[in-house]
Formats: structure tokens, sequence, C-alpha cells
């Protein structure tokens, strides 16, 4: 998944600017239009009054970190931006702008999409600024950071993996070759038993050229039963999931370089009694091309027959992300829909105009963005304000 996303060369996501839009693979709310971005500037206006401990930006001096992780080629930060020099200048002028992206294709086009809002611009860069003050976006990142699939057999947790060789020549339970003969081997020396579960064929249907197949073996960590143990939660035989172990780590991390503010991470995703239930048992993980998903459980992976030619995402568990933000000193505001945070904001201060925008509709939908997207709402050293995304409900579905 590391590798058929963010390969500098062949990933998915490092050789282009964009990958959402009509034109793209998939939608999110910034696809929609503006508006996304006009009702998330609400949000952070208030959470830099809330920093300032004014009703008003006090003076020109004020600066708030506006961290956009994820950023792609910037066009939620500039909706925001816009948004801000329009209706609350004094706001505007406040914001330090870091664009947060891995995808050098995707930062070559930020100050493009930014325009005359360049001069907010403080960083472009792959990584989070070391310590900032002020808030940190993440819309649907969390989701694209690398995960482990798990299987539950009668034997116990086992881990999928993605194999590469020529056709393979072993029966289950016999080590596993590489070309040259020699066995693989797990994450502590020991010869690597498993299984061959799916088979993308011979590559380009020449038997000589390798070929990318699923296998099951032993878990490549002990921090994966570890991650399940602390949840308390028991998968059933049969029973597929991810763990991103990453997405945990990421948070963390964040965190760490928050000194005070505010964290707003919007993803597909639930807590984790939902996650690892019955009604996700055969995983979430999903590749998106051209506006069509297709599962990658045990049939047959398309992301497995053209790496980095689509998307590949799971569901985020928001209960060990919360743990994770809460271990580095951050508390919990608000969880809940897209729908609920949206109409919160429009309660709070916005435009009657927004109201009636027609693209208002698609981001609160039930069923599309506005209940698959979850929206959770941390801070740092602010306690915990009655932020106006949390307004109108707070509520889950």
């Amino acid at each position: 998944m590391e590798l058929a996303l963010y390969d500098p060369q062949f990933g998915y996501y490092a050789r282009a600017a964009r990958r959402s839009g009509r034109a793209g693979d998939f939608f999110t709310s910034v696809d929609v239009g503006p508006l996304f971005g006009e009702l998330l500037e609400i949000q952070l206006a208030e959470m830099a009054r809330l920093l300032c401990g004014e009703s008003r930006i006090p003076n020109p001096e004020s600066r708030f970190d506006l961290v956009e992780a994820g950023a792609g080629s910037g066009r939620l930060s500039a909706d925001i931006l816009r948004a801000a020099k329009t209706r609350d200048r004094a706001f505007y002028d406040s914001i330090r702008l870091h664009l947060v992206e891995a995808s050098a294709a995707a930062r070559a086009a930020q100050r493009d999409t930014l325009g005359d809002l360049c001069e907010r611009l403080t960083a472009s860069t792959g990584a989070l600024p070391p310590s900032f003050e002020g808030a940190l976006i993440a819309n649907e990142l969390l989701d694209a950071l690398p995960a482990h699939q798990v299987v539950m057999r009668d034997d116990g947790l086992r881990e999928v993996y993605v194999d590469v060789g020529r056709p393979f020549q072993g029966d289950v339970g016999r080590p596993f070759q590489d070309d040259v003969g020699r066995p693989f081997q797990d994450d502590v020396g020991r010869p690597f038993q498993g299984r061959r579960i799916h088979d993308a064929g011979q590559a380009d249907g020449d038997p000589e050229k390798v070929a990318l197949h699923l296998i099951e073996g032993p878990p490549s960590t002990p921090e994966l039963q570890a991650y399940l143990d602390r949840l308390d939660v028991t998968l059933e035989p049969g029973w597929r999931a991810e763990i991103n172990l990453r997405a945990v780590e990421w948070v963390r991390d964040a965190a760490r370089r928050l000194a005070r503010g505010f964290m707003i991470l919007i993803d597909y995703g639930h807590d984790a009694a939902e996650l690892y239930s019955p009604s996700h048992s055969l995983g979430t993980l999903t590749s998106y091309a051209s506006h069509r998903a297709a599962g990658a459980d045990s049939s047959a992976p398309a992301w497995l027959q053209r790496p980095g030619e689509q998307d590949i995402t799971a569901h985020v568990d928001f209960t060990s992300v919360r743990a994770a933000a809460e271990s580095e000193g951050m508390t919990t505001i608000g969880f809940l829909d897209q729908t609920y945070f949206l109409l919160g904001l429009l309660q709070h201060h916005g435009n009657p105009q927004s109201a009636i925008n027609p693209q208002l509709k698609t981001l609160i939908s039930p069923g599309g963005l506005g209940s698959t997207q979850k929206v959770l709402l941390l801070g740092k050293g602010v306690g915990s304000p009655p932020l106006g995304g949390l307004s109108f409900k707070v509520r889950v579905t």
C-alpha cells in the first residue's frame, strides 16, 4: 500500500497533482465546491478568537498557524483563505499557512491554486512543522495512510501480504521461496509459513515475468494483536480487518508538535466497536478508479493487478485516533457526522445564502458525504469550548 500510493516515481498520489473530482477517481467534500471551505472558515475564525482570548483578533501582530495535512494542490486552504479575506480581514491577516503534502507534483501546483493568497503561505513541505500554535486540518488523509490487513483463522491471527514472484510452486504449509530459492522469513528470522489466497496472474501473460499475489502468514509485528487487545476486540474466525498503525503514530506526532490549539480531522470511519463488528467483517480495504469502488477481500482485488493506478483506502478507527491524541495531552471536544457539524456552523454564523446553496445538499446528504464523513474535533491547552460546529447536534450515525 505504501509503494502503490506513495512511491516517488510510481505511486498513485505521487504522479499527479490531483486525483479527485469529476475527472479523477473519487469525490471529496472539496470537490463539491467552495462552500465546504467557506463553512470551515467559520469554525477556524472562532478557534483563532478563542486562542487570542478576545472576541476578535486583537491586532495585526497576532499569528494563527493554519496547517493543512494532505493538502494536495491546496484547494481547501484556498477556499478557506478566500472566505476569510472577504468577511474577516483581521483573521485573514493573522494566518500563517502551512501546506503539508507528500506529492511533489501536488506541491508544485499549490502556488497556482492559491494565486494572490500566496501572501499567507509560510511553508509548502512534505512534513508537519516542528511546532505550531493554531489549528491543523486533515480532510481524508488518515484513510489513505498505509494499513495492515489481518484475518482471523482457527489457529489465530494472520496477516495478509502482497508477494511477488514467478508462478507459485509450493503447497500450503510449505515455506514460501523467492525467485532464487531462498525461503521467505518473518520478522524474527523464522521460515515464513503461509498460504496463497489470491493470484493476480502472470504479468502481461508472460510466464517469465513476475506476478503479484496475496498470501497469509504470521503477523509482521506483535503490535497488531496488541492493538486489538487494547480495544478489547475479538475477531471471529473468517473475519477480515484493517489495522492502521501509521494513522495512530501520525496523530501522536501531530499532537506533540501542536503547542496549543485545535485539530479538525475529517474522514471515513467509525468507533472501534462498529469498525470491528459483524457489519464490517469483510474489512473495509477498497480501491477506487473512475468513481467505481472495488473491495479487496478474497476475490480479485483490482489494486493488485494495477498497483499505482488507483486509490487504496481503509476506514479509520476513530477510537484509536482519539486515544492517540489524548495520550499526547489533547482533549476530545466533539465527534459527529459531517451533516451536523456543517449545520452547526450555518446556525452559528452562516451566511443565509449558504443555506440555499445547492452544494450544501451534497455536503450533508444522509448516506453520502454527510453521514459517511465523520468530524473529530480535538483541543490542546484550550479546555472544552462550545464550538460553533457543535451547536446544532452532536450525533454519529
